[in-house]
């Protein structure tokens, strides 16, 4: 009886120490697809500040474009870094001047053509930018082939929009 008790006590340490190593793998592979899931994406937004207004970023296909054609014409303040070290490659607030072009007609990297949409006058958006839609495997100047992006973003303006337009 004392035998049979004994391999009963180390069948049920098993079989626990089995369901603590599964609960472990399970949770691993979890956050394993969830990071894998992130890396996916090619951008991630993050909203830093918001303002309320009637007329925000469009490239010309949605319900508040002027025309299909249309795309509006924007100033933004940024920095940009790189996300392995978090050194700084750009910004214009060191050079005073917003940077400005028109969103969605692929002047910029894709990321901010995207990242830069259905935006107010004040907002602030933190982009992180995956190569594919940054400045792929060529590199760009002091950024090195292959590097995830980050840009502090701030919408100055959309040009030819008035104050109480907003």
């Amino acid at each position: 009886m004392a035998i049979q008790d004994t391999l009963a006590g180390r069948q049920s340490d098993i079989y626990h120490i089995n369901t603590m190593r599964f609960s472990s793998v399970s949770a691993a592979i979890t956050l394993l697809l969830a990071g894998a899931s992130a890396l996916d994406k090619p951008l991630d937004i993050q909203i830093e500040s918001s303002t309320d207004c009637s007329r925000k970023t469009t490239r010309g296909k949605s319900p508040n474009a002027i025309s299909q054609h249309h795309s509006d014409k924007v100033e933004v303040h940024y920095r940009g870094t790189l996300e392995k070290d978090g050194s700084e490659f750009d910004a214009s607030y060191n050079r005073g001047q917003p940077l400005s072009f028109h969103v969605g007609k692929g002047q910029v990297i894709k990321g901010w053509d995207e990242g830069l949409l259905d935006m107010c006058p004040g907002d602030k958006r933190r982009l992180t930018i995956q190569p594919e839609w940054g400045y792929g495997a060529k590199g760009m100047g002091p950024i090195p082939a292959n590097s995830v992006l980050i840009f502090e973003t701030e919408l100055v303006g959309i040009a030819g929009v008035k104050k109480d337009e907003l």
